[in-house]
């Protein structure tokens, strides 16, 4: 993928969230609408494309902590404020560090996590669990080694301790199982075809009208 091949001819170990969802939408993985912008008037574009309300964040492969960083700005409804974020998080970043990712805000109240991990010993590992700030705070994750036949992808959705999460519940539909199962089985196939990868990360991968899409995405690359 000439993505890849490029990111590491730069010497680059991670790919920015704008080309990590490049390559998930190359495998079918349904991903947010989103324009980068360097400027004002790329900004303007941008939102009147999307429409309100929106998310902006700092757009770089140097930066994979965006969150920690403040470089992230979400429930933006006026042009008014979009310009003032966008050029708060220019400011943090520094102009040369790269764009702005100027994206469509996703409701969803559920979010989940699809991780890919390459392990010396079993190769490509695909991870599903509990998204979101509950990712590290609860560890409530389950493993499969990729390839994902359909049956392991369904089963690793009754692995994780909150799998009725997934259920209807609280007036919100249930998740569809085919399409996560999609998501699960082409994670671990990315693995496979591409040996460069070291880890995927999509968190959160959130539930909109019962279809995931992802939300964040980062691609670590082998040194």
């Amino acid at each position: 993928m000439e993505i890849i091949k490029q990111a590491l001819k730069d010497g680059l170990t991670t790919l920015s969230e704008f080309d990590s969802k490049k390559v998930l939408t190359e495998y079918k993985i349904p991903v947010t609408q989103e324009i980068v912008a360097k400027d004002v008037g790329e900004l303007q574009q941008a939102a009147e494309k999307i429409g309100f309300p929106l998310v902006l964040k700092g757009s770089s492969a140097e930066i994979a902590h965006k969150t920690e960083a403040g470089l992230i700005k979400i429930d933006i409804r006026t042009l008014e404020e979009a310009t003032a974020a966008f050029e708060e998080i220019i400011r943090k970043m520094g102009a040369d560090k790269g764009g702005v990712l100027v994206q469509e805000m996703v409701k969803g109240q559920r979010e989940l996590v699809i991780g890919l991990t390459r392990d010396p010993q079993f190769g490509p590992c695909v991870m599903f669990g509990l998204g979101g700030i509950f990712t590290e705070i609860l560890k409530d994750v389950a493993f499969r080694v990729a390839p994902l036949t359909r049956k392991d992808a369904m089963d690793i959705m009754d692995d994780i301790k909150s799998h009725k999460i997934l259920d209807a519940v609280r007036g919100m539909q249930a998740v569809d199982r085919e399409v996560l199962a999609d998501n699960l089985m082409a994670v671990g196939q990315i693995g496979l075809d591409h040996d460069e990868i070291q880890e995927i990360d999509i968190n959160p991968l959130k539930i909109r009208d019962g279809k995931p899409v992802a939300v964040d995405a980062l691609v670590v690359l082998n040194k």
